[in-house]
């Protein structure tokens, strides 16, 4: 027995991604939520024998998890990311807790099947839709909070401040719900918000700035600030569209990464997400601060966004990390290959990453980008996440290594997921049940 009088827990992994690569007959051992010992050998009676390839949890760095109510729906006719966004807003109109906790946790195990096991939800439907605060003006925080733990996840619940409509233009209609009116008046809200998951290692309370357009240069150093002083992560909707990136040169004479930068909202916690079109000072001003980014392909594709320039950024210095955002699809494996196969149609050549480069990306950097760096990693004191793929269905049978695993397994080749060490998937199923029908009544609802 542990120090918390729970027996350890053994598993036996026929193949497991360890930091000098993919080794055999793995053992892992298993104290309380952390990876105690790992060794090789066959396996003992009492171990949990783990099928396939055995790699860390990985990491969905980016999510909006009541955009999952948008999928297939928002996939009829045509329209560019502007469409879409109306779209989304009437959703975002109609949710209230009741029925965000119920989507949230739906979303939430759907990620866990995919063998996400930490999720960073960029949160902004903070109050009710008129605008006015909940009586805990937190009350759709933690609703994300407890869907994520009933789910099995832990979360970097990243606290958006969102204040104007657009570049210059006041918030209206279904975006009053996602304003404090000031960053000061943020700052106080999320400052409570952070106070009440004090000390829980399953809960990471992060800033966020929701863009240019909705945050004036003026208040983002008060959410600079706020990173600062909580040691916590800052993330950012950067460059996704021309169109914004044209609007803030003509208001601001400067780039969205240019007046990041001024402002002090760039640096090794802050995190870029999307980074699709930028100029060469931008990627230098990314890569030069640290600031990771965010690559969501499966969105960035959906939405007709473009393709970034995630192998120069890379190259400059900037970690990359992988999320499903609007949750087009849930699937990390599908985002890893996406980056190398969006630069293959960019490039006209093949070969940018190395398959465990991507991996990383999906798991230790993903992870590290959400405040949660000991985690992401299969090594004696970690986070013990441990999420089996099959090697063995139509999609994997006959390919080896992570290259099976990166560019050709899908999501529903996971057959056991690990999380916190807590067995949340076995055979392929959550422990909530059926999260399709989860799913099919919550956004049902809200239809």
């Amino acid at each position: 027995m542990h120090a918390g009088g729970e027996a350890p827990r053994v598993y036996w992994c026929e193949q497991a991604w360890l930091p000098d690569g993919v080794a055999d007959d793995v053992l892992i051992v298993v104290e309380g939520d952390r990876i105690a010992r790992i060794g090789q050998g066959p396996p003992p009676g009492a171990a949990d024998r783990l099928a396939g390839l055995t790699i860390p949890g990985l990491a969905n760095a980016h999510s909006h998890a009541f955009h999952r109510a948008l999928r297939g729906a928002a996939q009829q006719g045509k329209g560019d990311f502007w469409t879409w966004r109306t779209r989304m807003y009437e959703v975002a109109a109609r949710l209230d807790p009741d029925s965000y906790l119920r989507l949230a946790r739906a979303v939430y195990a759907e990620m866990a099947l995919a063998g996400v096991t930490c999720v960073g939800e960029f949160h902004y439907l903070h109050h009710a839709p008129d605008g006015s605060p909940y009586d805990d003006p937190n009350t759709m925080g933690h609703v994300l909070v407890q869907a994520a733990r009933d789910a099995g996840l832990r979360i970097a619940l990243l606290d958006a401040c969102y204040l104007s409509g657009g570049l210059g233009e006041p918030l209206s209609g279904p975006q009053l719900r996602f304003g404090d009116g000031t960053a000061e008046r943020w700052a106080a809200r999320a400052g409570d918000l952070a106070a009440a998951y004090e000390g829980q290692a399953d809960v990471e309370i992060g800033a966020a700035i929701h863009s240019v357009r909705a945050v004036p240069p003026e208040h983002m150093r008060v959410v600079a600030e706020f990173s600062h002083q909580h040691a916590a992560p800052l993330h950012v909707h950067v460059s996704e569209q021309r169109a914004e990136n044209a609007a803030c040169v003509e208001m601001y004479a400067a780039t969205p990464v240019e007046v990041l930068h001024e402002h002090g909202a760039l640096g090794p916690r802050s995190t870029a997400v999307h980074a699709t079109h930028l100029t060469e000072v931008d990627v230098e001003l990314l890569a030069h601060s640290g600031t990771h980014i965010c690559m969501c392909p499966t969105t960035e594709r959906d939405l007709a966004d473009g393709i970034g320039p995630a192998r120069t950024l890379a190259d400059r210095g900037a970690p990359i990390t992988l999320g499903s955002d609007s949750h087009a699809v849930i699937d990390l494996f599908e985002e890893a290959r996406a980056v190398e196969l969006d630069e293959r149609l960019a490039s006209e050549k093949r070969g940018h990453w190395r398959a465990a480069d991507l991996l990383a990306a999906a798991t230790c950097t993903g992870h590290d980008s959400l405040g949660f760096a000991d985690a992401g990693v299969l090594v004696p004191g970690a986070r013990a996440d441990l999420v089996s793929v099959r090697l063995d269905s139509v999609r994997t049978a006959g390919a080896n290594g992570l290259e099976a695993v990166v560019f050709a397994a899908t999501a529903a080749d996971v057959h056991s997921v690990v999380s916190g060490g807590r067995r949340v998937v076995a055979d392929g199923r959550h422990r909530l049940g059926d999260v399709g029908s989860l799913l099919a009544e919550a956004i049902g609802a809200l239809r």
